[in-house]
């Protein structure tokens, strides 16, 4: 409930809401707010795992039909990098990039669990990938892990950038770059 209010606040205003609008926009008292939180930072770090959650189990469903483990992936990699969609879609990424060093710095163990969800399910693709010997990776989590921070660092430029490249052609240029790395050398059997 109050997550959920902070994700409604950050689409109209960012990470610049008050607590007191927090209450206000959840409809609990503030005793509540402290039970669950000790600062304003843990309920954004709660903000951030769910709002990447929710992206994860979205490409998640969406992506049950593709058969392919390197389609899958393909799908996860553009699921997030098409851009948003809106003013309010616009808002959450420029949230989610400005918060993301911010807390990075204060809080690196934290912010490091926030981003599992994407990274597994990357990581299960990618190990579908390797198994049915379509891609040479090494390490499927290491391969996931490389491709979480990349796709998080294009979609935290783009959310930024104005006049720029449609979020389909920017997908499809980094998962060029992906794919070709992906399909390196594959490991000796």
């Amino acid at each position: 409930m109050i997550v959920q209010a902070a994700r409604r606040l950050v689409t109209k205003k960012g990470s610049g809401f008050t607590t007191q609008e927090l209450i206000k926009e959840a409809q609990v008292a503030l005793q509540t707010f402290y039970r669950h939180f000790t600062t304003k930072d843990e309920l954004i770090l709660a903000v951030i795992e769910d709002m990447v959650g929710q992206t994860a189990q979205t490409a998640r469903a969406a992506a049950t039909d593709i058969a392919s483990p390197l389609d899958r992936l393909r799908f996860y990699i553009a699921s997030v990098l098409d851009g948003p969609a809106n003013d309010e879609d616009r808002q959450s990424a420029q949230f989610l990039a400005i918060e993301h060093w911010r807390l990075l710095a204060r809080y690196p163990d934290e912010m490091a669990r926030v981003s599992l969800s994407y990274a597994d399910l990357l990581c299960e693709a990618i190990t579908e990938a390797m198994k049915a010997g379509l891609i040479g990776a090494q390490d499927a989590k290491t391969t996931a892990y490389l491709v979480t921070h990349l796709v998080r660092s294009v979609f935290m430029h783009r959310a930024f950038m104005t006049a720029e490249e449609p979020g389909d052609q920017v997908a499809e240029a980094v998962w060029a770059f992906c794919v070709a790395g992906l399909r390196g050398p594959r490991p000796a059997d």
